[in-house]
């Protein structure tokens, strides 16, 4: 429970955000943010009858002393589950899926395996609304590479109750979409990555997006760094599809 006194304390650097006047032009505040410890910074504003404008600050990778390219790549993390929604409606649109058929039915191997697994839908699972517990809030999950495996990452929720009961209340959870890439190769007969690939990707002249980390040359990534680490989290790679893919800022 919070006391009385963390109610009221603002940390420091919130203050001083708040308190500071904000630069007159884009490259001045993506400048500034720098002194609010953040490494590196790539801003792309993109307005109806103007040419594409790039910002770019602070470091694309620290301990190499590699300035922040506008052009670099970045894990997109849950924007990759945007695709995955979009690949889903164009397979309900070709009536390859329903988005009324439930879990069990899509995949009776888990029939028993997740709680109301025969009463929740694909669309509740695309809405967030299954009640499926999230596999990455389990405790210790990012320590333990759990996340280079559908397998292991699944199996941390396998036989656990539900957090509610399906369609009765909204919650995010990745469970949800590592099951909807499960449903989607098992009913291509191929990964679902190829498929947005080709009939979303491609189309789109999305040239800079990948569905995997796998796919890119590394050195062309944004590093990734946290408080609480300390070393560079580019490398780590997270195959689920529910935050896989690597695209540019302008993408």
């Amino acid at each position: 429970m919070a006391t009385i006194s963390s109610l009221f304390f603002v940390p420091w650097i919130l203050l001083r955000i708040l308190l500071t006047p904000i630069p007159d032009t884009v490259q001045e505040q993506v400048d500034d943010s720098i002194g609010y410890k953040l490494d590196g910074v790539i801003v792309y504003v993109d307005q109806a009858g103007k040419p594409p404008e790039f910002y770019a600050a602070g470091w694309q990778d620290r301990k190499k002393k590699i300035p922040a390219d506008p052009k670099a790549l970045f894990k997109i993390a849950s924007i990759s589950k945007l695709y995955v929604a979009v690949a889903v409606a164009k397979l309900v649109n070709d009536k390859q899926l329903s988005l009324d058929k439930t879990l069990a039915e899509y995949l009776p191997e888990l029939a028993g395996r997740i709680e109301n697994a025969d009463k929740i839908t694909l669309r509740m699972m695309v809405q967030h609304r299954s009640g499926i517990p999230n596999y990455t809030d389990y405790p210790g999950f990012w320590e333990k590479d759990y996340s280079k495996s559908i397998e292991k990452s699944l199996g941390l929720i396998l036989d656990t109750p539900a957090e509610f009961a399906p369609d009765k209340k909204y919650r995010y959870s990745n469970t949800n979409y590592l099951l909807i890439g499960e449903i989607l190769d098992k009913t291509l007969g191929y990964s679902h990555h190829q498929f947005s690939k080709k009939e979303i990707l491609m189309p789109l002249g999305l040239n800079n997006t990948y569905s995997l980390l796998s796919e890119v040359d590394l050195e062309d990534v944004m590093s990734g760094y946290d408080v609480s680490y300390d070393g560079d989290l580019k490398p780590n790679d997270f195959i689920s599809p529910a935050g896989s893919m690597v695209a540019t800022a302008a993408e």
